[in-house]
C-alpha cells in the first residue's frame, strides 16, 4: 500500500505522461443512478421487471430511487465541475423517452436530458452519451431476442440525434453487448433472466445490428459528435497448458470478445473452433446485408476493462463474475480462480497488467481498422465507510485501495500505448473512471460501491471519497 504522499506523487507523474488532449472523465448509467422510475411517464424496463422478481437481486432491492440523480443532477454536475472532469459519460433511459419502445419521444423525458446537458455546458464538461445501457422497454415483445428491437433502436437513435445532435460531443450506441447477451440471455444473472446458453446468440446479433442501424440513424440525423460502440474486453487465458483448457479458453475468448468486435471492425463473425460450429449457426449464417450494417465505419471504439478471465475444462459450479447462475454449471468449462491477485469487493482479480494485454490484443487483431480508443469504464468496488474527522467532524471516506486500482490501471494503459509493443499503434484518447457515484449495481443491488463519491442510499447525501480528491489532483496536474 502506498502512503498518501506516494499516491499524490504518482498522480503528478501520471499526469505528466498523459498525451496532449487526453480526456479524463467519469461514467454512469441511467438505470443505476436516476431513480424516479415512476415519474414523468417513464415506462417499465426489463430491469424494473427483473428487480421485482423474488431472489433476483442480492439484497432484494430495486432501483426505484437508486442515487436519486434525477432530482439531484445539479449537485452531481457540480461534483463533476469540482472534480475537474473533462467529460461525463451518461446514458439515456429508453423507457423514460419512449415508454412503449417506439413512437414520439416524450417531452418530460427530453426535458430531463436537456436540463442535464444545460448543466454540463454550464460546468464546462463535455457530454459523452450512451444510447443503450441495458434498460430495454418491456413493451418491446421479445426484447433483443426479437430482430424488430434493433429497428426500433434505430428510430430512437435518429430521434435523439435530431434533438441533441448539435450538443453532444460523443455518441456510444450500445454498452457491453457481450454482458447483455451472456449475463442476461445466456446465464440469467441479469435481466431479462433468460438461460438459453448458446441459444442466446440471436440476441448478440440483434444487439450488433441495432448498433449498426443506430450508427446509420445518427449520421442521417447529421449529429456533430463522433459515433462509436462500447464493449467490455477480458483477455482470456487457459488454466493449464492441457489441450482441453486451451480449447475452451479459445472458445470463451470468441464468446466474450471476438463475436462482439470482429463483425463491427472486420465485417464478419469469427470462425468457430473445430467441433463447435453448429452452436454458432445463428451468427455464421447471418445475412451479409446485416453484416454490412453492423460494420459501419466508426469514429471511436470504447473499451471497458475490469478483469481477465481464466478458463478450465469441466463443470466447475455456478459462479460468474456478476452472480450465481445454475445454467453456468451445465457448460463443459468454468471460470478458474486467480489466487495470485488481490481482489475487489466483488471478488474480481485486480490485474492492471491485463489492461495492457487487452489493448495489445485489440491492436493485433484489428490493426489499422481499429479507430481511436477510449477506455470508457474502469473501476473497482470496495466496502467503503464514511468516517468523521477527529478535529472538526468532517465526513470522509478513506478508499486508498481504489486510488491504487485507478492509478495502476491508467498507468498500465499509458505504458502499453507508449512502450513499443502492439498497443503502441493505438490512438488512446481518454479514460473514464467507473463510477462518479455509488449506485444500484445490477444483480448485486446496493452491496457494491464503485463511486468516487459515496452515496447514502437513505438520505442521498454525497460524500466525495479520497479517490475523488486523487482524481482531481490527476486532472489538475496535467
Amino acid at each position: 500500500m502506498r502512503s498518501p504522499e506516494e499516491r499524490r506523487e504518482f498522480a503528478r507523474d501520471l499526469a505528466g505522461r498523459l498525451p496532449e488532449g487526453f480526456v479524463l472523465g467519469t461514467a454512469t448509467s441511467a438505470f443505476q443512478i436516476e431513480g424516479a422510475t415512476h415519474e414523468g411517464g417513464r415506462g417499465e424496463s426489463v430491469w424494473d421487471a427483473f428487480t421485482n422478481q423474488r431472489g433476483r437481486i442480492l439484497d432484494g432491492s430495486t432501483a426505484d430511487r437508486a442515487a436519486d440523480h434525477l432530482h439531484r443532477y445539479t449537485e452531481d454536475v457540480e461534483l463533476l465541475r469540482d472534480l475537474g472532469a473533462d467529460a461525463y459519460r451518461f446514458s439515456f433511459s429508453w423507457p423514460r423517452l419512449q415508454p412503449e419502445g417506439k413512437g414520439a419521444l416524450r417531452q418530460e423525458g427530453l426535458d430531463v436530458y436537456r436540463r442535464l446537458l444545460d448543466a454540463l455546458d454550464g460546468a464546462g464538461v463535455q457530454s459523452f452519451a450512451t444510447l443503450f445501457h441495458w434498460d430495454t422497454p418491456t413493451a418491446l415483445p421479445g426484447g433483443w431476442f426479437n430482430r424488430d428491437t434493433a429497428l426500433r433502436f434505430g428510430d430512437l437513435a435518429f430521434a435523439l440525434g435530431e434533438e441533441f445532435g448539435d450538443r453532444i460531443g460523443h455518441w456510444a450506441t450500445v454498452n457491453e453487448p457481450a454482458t447483455v447477451t451472456l449475463q442476461g440471455h445466456a446465464l440469467g444473472v441479469h435481466a431479462p433472466g433468460a438461460t438459453r446458453l448458446f441459444d442466446a446468440l440471436p440476441a448478440a446479433h440483434h444487439l450488433l445490428l441495432g448498433h449498426g442501424v443506430a450508427v446509420q440513424a445518427l449520421r442521417a440525423a447529421d449529429v456533430r459528435g463522433g459515433v462509436g460502440i462500447v464493449n467490455v474486453h477480458s483477455p482470456v487465458v487457459p488454466a493449464t497448458a492441457d489441450e482441453p483448457d486451451v480449447v475452451f479458453a479459445g472458445l470463451f475468448d470468441l464468446l466474450h470478445n471476438r463475436i462482439f468486435t470482429d463483425p463491427v471492425l472486420l465485417g464478419h463473425y469469427p470462425e468457430p473452433p473445430e467441433g463447435f460450429a453448429p452452436l454458432f449457426d445463428a451468427l455464421t449464417e447471418a445475412d451479409p446485408a446485416d453484416l454490412a450494417i453492423i460494420a459501419q465505419p466508426l469514429d471511436f471504439f470504447g473499451l471497458n476493462y475490469y478483469m481477465p478471465t481464466r478458463i478450465a475444462a469441466g463443470s466447475g459450479g455456478s459462479s460468474t463474475p456478476d452472480g450465481e447462475s445454475p445454467a453456468m454449471a451445465k457448460l463443459p468449462f468454468h471460470l478458474a480462480p486467480w489466487p495470485e491477485f488481490d481482489r475487489t469487493g466483488f471478488g474480481w482479480p485486480i490485474a492492471p497488467e491485463f489492461l495492457g494485454t487487452a489493448l495489445d490484443e485489440l491492436a493485433e487483431r484489428y490493426g489499422s481498422l481499429l479507430p481511436p480508443v477510449y477506455i470508457t469504464e474502469n473501476g473497482a468496488s470496495f466496502p467503503d465507510l464514511v468516517e468523521l474527522a477527529e478535529d472538526d467532524g468532517t465526513p470522509f471516506v478513506a478508499d486508498g485501495r481504489r486510488i491504487d486500482y485507478l492509478a495502476e490501471h491508467l498507468d498500465a494503459a499509458i505504458r502499453a500505448v507508449t512502450g513499443g509493443g502492439a498497443a503502441s499503434a493505438i490512438d488512446l484518447r481518454g479514460y473514464f473512471a467507473w463510477s462518479l457515484l455509488d449506485n444500484f449495481e445490477w444483480a448485486a443491488g446496493y452491496t457494491q460501491r464503485f463511486g468516487l463519491v459515496h452515496v447514502d442510499f437513505d438520505e442521498f447525501t454525497r460524500t466525495p471519497k479520497d479517490s475523488y480528491r486523487w482524481f482531481r489532483l490527476l486532472a489538475e496536474s496535467r
